[in-house]
């Protein structure tokens, strides 16, 4: 049910002249969606402390609740669709009284950790895209069919939402600024083994995957939550920052249906802060895939260091100086990163291996990013102590990567079943530190166990991949045509 919702909602969608790409679906979606879930809220509360013999004050003004413009309802709880707004009226109010209401909730809250910060800033980001009064109103009845009442509906709603992050993540060749393979990330958060009490922290967070992953992981303690457990992981365990409008409204989203009820995450140039940090503010986890190739600005640079324009080389900086002594990081970075002769990759190397302890190298093959077609590898370190031995790692699915075949979870049971002994195998080595050129301190170590090459894809397979790309883009040009 809640799938063919998603499906109809899209289709809709693609009737209007501003909705031309998956990242405009997913935005769309995401504010009604988040509408519904504070209304499945403001009534789940209301009902508790009605139970409790207390007043309860809605988040939403009467008018601007979702059962008053969205869904009215009738005194006997069924819908009411006389009173329904629709065509132009419905669009007029939520444009001119909707938005500019909620808005206004930013300016009023206690605090950037509340729910109601976090409905004025996602409403000081994005606007309707929905001009076609009838298109919103069909959307909406989609949207109403969506419940939050059990934790069962909000982890299929989450596997949903999810889909539709992927689906946006490849989408483009910015594909891995929304989306990092959730496989790759769960393997991260296995190494990483997070614990209930230490605070997790991702500074560009994107659609919060690594929050999300993590959250997952961490609830399913052995034998099982206390209440106060429960607490820590709602209110004092998982931080995000991201800079762009559109991301920060789904992660947002996102954690919601994973479960985290008010996110602690923030909307900010994770990079323009100073980045002198107390004690109080550093974290014992960092988990990130931080955005690469990107410029930032001079004055941004001068907070640095080590002062490059490349956006990744200044998230590892930040991320070694916002952990805790001893804390843990496990970071994504271009595989360049081990062995670029710049004075930044140099210095940047230095400053990793002489700080910190990097134990552990992931080598991704190309194609794990869809959408992007750069080779990365995963930065496994903990801060404090000199890296004195690296166990390095090649994955090798034995099989080639792509849209119509990415990465899955079996194919990292190995790494994460290897590293915990930093066992040597026919993918696996382990390098002494010492050996590193004092010059250069170069990276990039050959895989000395006869590892195999990485496999390039078959003509028929590439083939294959182009034929689907073509079908895509000839149904979007289709769509685009039809809406001319």
């Amino acid at each position: 049910m809640f799938e063919q919702a998603f499906r109809n909602i899209d289709d809709v969608l693609r009737k209007e002249a501003g909705c031309t790409t998956e990242l405009d679906y997913t935005e769309q979606t995401s504010w009604l969606l988040f509408l519904k879930y504070l209304d499945a809220l403001d009534r789940e509360r209301a009902m508790e402390a009605k139970l409790d013999g207390k007043k309860y004050t809605f988040l939403l003004d009467k008018p601007y609740q979702w059962e008053e413009w969205a869904a009215p309802r009738g005194k006997n709880g069924e819908r009411d669709d006389n009173r329904a707004k629709t065509g132009d009226d419905l669009v007029d109010f939520v444009d001119d009284k909707l938005f500019p209401y909620l808005q206004k909730f930013k300016q009023k809250a206690t605090g950037p950790n509340t729910i109601e910060y976090k409905i004025g800033e996602i409403f000081s980001e994005l606007k309707n895209k929905i001009h076609v009064g009838y298109n919103l109103r069909e959307i909406i009845d989609h949207i109403d069919e969506l419940k939050f009442n059990s934790q069962a509906e909000k982890h299929e709603l989450s596997h949903l939402y999810e889909a539709k992050i992927r689906n946006m993540g490849n989408a483009g060749r910015n594909g891995g600024e929304y989306y990092t393979p959730r496989p790759l990330i769960r393997a991260i958060v296995k190494v990483i083994n997070p614990q209930i009490g230490e605070r997790i922290y991702d500074g560009a967070c994107g659609s919060a995957g690594f929050l999300c992953e993590s959250f997952e992981y961490m609830k399913e303690k052995k034998g099982g939550l206390s209440t106060k457990d429960a607490k820590i992981l709602q209110e004092k365990t998982f931080f995000g920052k991201e800079k762009k409008p559109l991301a920060y409204v789904i992660g947002i989203m996102n954690m919601i249906l994973h479960g985290i009820d008010a996110p602690n995450m923030v909307r900010d140039n994770t990079l323009a802060e100073t980045q002198d940090y107390q004690e109080k503010d550093r974290y014992e986890v960092v988990m990130a895939n931080p955005p690469f190739g990107g410029h930032e600005r001079k004055e941004v640079q001068q907070n640095f260091t080590i002062r490059t324009g490349e956006t990744a080389f200044l998230f590892l900086q930040h991320f070694i100086k916002v952990m805790k002594a001893g804390g843990r990081g496990g970071i994504v970075i271009k595989n360049t990163f081990l062995s670029n002769t710049d004075n930044a990759s140099v210095s940047l190397r230095k400053l990793l291996l002489e700080t910190c302890n990097l134990h552990t190298i992931l080598d991704c093959p190309g194609g794990t990013f869809q959408g992007a077609g750069v080779k990365t590898v995963v930065l496994f370190f903990e801060k404090g102590t000199k890296t004195r031995k690296i166990w390095y790692y090649q994955l090798e699915p034995g099989r080639s990567l792509g849209k119509t075949n990415p990465l899955n979870d079996d194919d990292l049971r190995d790494f994460v079943t290897l590293q915990k002994k930093f066992a040597d195998s026919e993918k696996s080595w382990t390098f002494d530190a010492k050996a590193v050129d004092p010059d250069t301190f170069d990276l990039a170590v050959s895989n000395p166990n006869g590892g195999k090459a990485e496999k390039h894809r078959s003509p028929s397979e590439i083939i294959r991949e182009i034929n689907a790309l073509d079908l895509e883009s000839a149904q979007a040009l289709k769509t685009i045509e039809g809406l001319l």
